[in-house]
């Protein structure tokens, strides 16, 4: 790697769709050493997600690309006796290693914590799994559209009102968050074996996350608190926190919480100062009570111009509202440019998303673009001490592909 906070570090990434593995990308792009362990054959399966029904449509394998920059993978039948040896025998010269297998796979393989600690006392080993590590759910697998989402009460919660279907998660919506909870119990770990100079397992689950996320009306639930229904967007208690539709038919979110200096200042860029003078919209508590008339008032104000006027409108008066962004926008936003948030691949002329982390003065990897499947296998294994000879005799057997 050469460069980075992390360059040094040995992660072992055995692990599959979505948080897990991306939480090991994190630890490559500060300069770790990645070895993506994969099945022969089709690898790690978030490689077909594009494939799947109703994603988009393109000819670059736009999820592996994301979840696979900058690591080597290792092409290892894990259901062989010699495979598993292999990745022991990595494991115990490795200081990070990553797993999402439920754990009753965990011990069919002979990679749980127990079974790995011993052969390094330096291990950090993350365990990442749906609903948690003990309870009646402890092997339940899980992907985050329902351990996160659903279980959350997220999906519940995001409804417009009673009445709407409860809404979709999109693909990888809970997995990046959780990715970064077990980037930072990685990272807590490391700090200790600093100071102690022993190695611990790190634990997270998607459940877990996923009051955290919903983490406001979660707490509200445990002290017993009585929830109200949700009004539709027309009915909203707030017509200066609500969002309008422009003239183009996209969205303008507002968040004018500083009433009382806000709205004057929004009602003269908005040229309509006559709602100033206006008794139900003089204050706050009239503007509260009646929400839905300004509400339609404002529906017809955002609907004679295009989102691009209103964005110049709006800006620099100390008004605080945002865009309801589209995916389309993104490769065009200056912004995510200018701060990295959206970084050029080392190896091509593509983009990629970088992970929400920036550190003063330390330098990240620019990112290399995702391996083939076992495309790094002899290379792995040469470094971690196996002879040519050995290399031929698993490749021979399918051990290794």
């Amino acid at each position: 790697m050469g460069q980075g906070i992390f360059q040094g570090l040995k992660v072992i990434d055995c692990a599959s769709f979505i948080a897990a593995p991306s939480s090991a990308t994190a630890l490559s792009d500060f300069g770790a050493d990645v070895i993506k362990i994969e099945p022969p054959g089709a690898g790690d399966p978030v490689r077909n997600l594009p494939n799947l029904p109703g994603y988009p449509i393109s000819n670059h394998n736009y999820a592996w690309m994301l979840e696979g920059r900058n690591k080597k993978s290792l092409a290892l039948d894990l259901s062989k006796p010699e495979g598993q040896a292999v990745l022991r025998k990595l494991a115990a010269e490795a200081d990070v290693f990553i797993s999402n297998f439920p754990p009753p796979v965990r011990k069919k393989l002979g990679v749980t914590y127990k079974d790995l600690a011993p052969l390094n006392d330096r291990l950090i080993y993350a365990s990442f799994t749906g609903y948690g590590e003990t309870g009646a759910e402890a092997d339940k697998p899980g992907f985050d559209s329902n351990a996160w989402w659903a279980r959350s009460g997220l999906m519940d919660l995001v409804r417009e009102t009673d009445d709407t279907v409860p809404a979709r998660s999109m693909p990888g919506m809970g997995d990046h968050p959780c990715a970064m909870s077990l980037f930072a119990g990685i990272v807590t770990a490391l700090y200790q074996r600093e100071r102690t100079g022993k190695g611990t397992q790190v634990m997270s689950n998607l459940m877990a996350n996923g009051i955290w996320s919903n983490g406001i009306y979660a707490q509200a639930a445990l002290c017993g608190a009585t929830f109200q229904k949700r009004p539709p967007r027309d009915r909203a208690l707030n017509g200066l926190t609500c969002h309008y539709k422009c003239s183009d038919g996209r969205w303008i979110i507002l968040s004018l919480l500083n009433e009382e200096k806000q709205f004057p200042v929004f009602a003269k860029v908005i040229e309509r100062e006559e709602l100033l003078a206006d008794p139900r919209f003089e204050t706050k508590t009239a503007r509260h009570r009646h929400a839905p008339e300004l509400i339609a008032i404002l529906d017809k104000v955002f609907a004679t111009k295009p989102l691009a006027h209103w964005r110049k409108t709006l800006d620099g008066n100390g008004l605080i509202f945002g865009v309801v962004g589209i995916p389309t926008d993104i490769p065009d936003d200056p912004q995510m440019r200018e701060t990295e948030a959206v970084i050029p691949f080392a190896d091509s002329d593509l983009r990629t998303i970088n992970t929400p982390i920036f550190i003063e003065g330390a330098k990240k990897v620019q990112p290399r673009m995702a391996p083939n499947v076992g495309q790094h296998s002899d290379e792995v294994l040469a470094a971690a001490g196996f002879t040519a000879a050995e290399i031929a005799k698993m490749r021979a057997a399918g051990i290794v592909a």
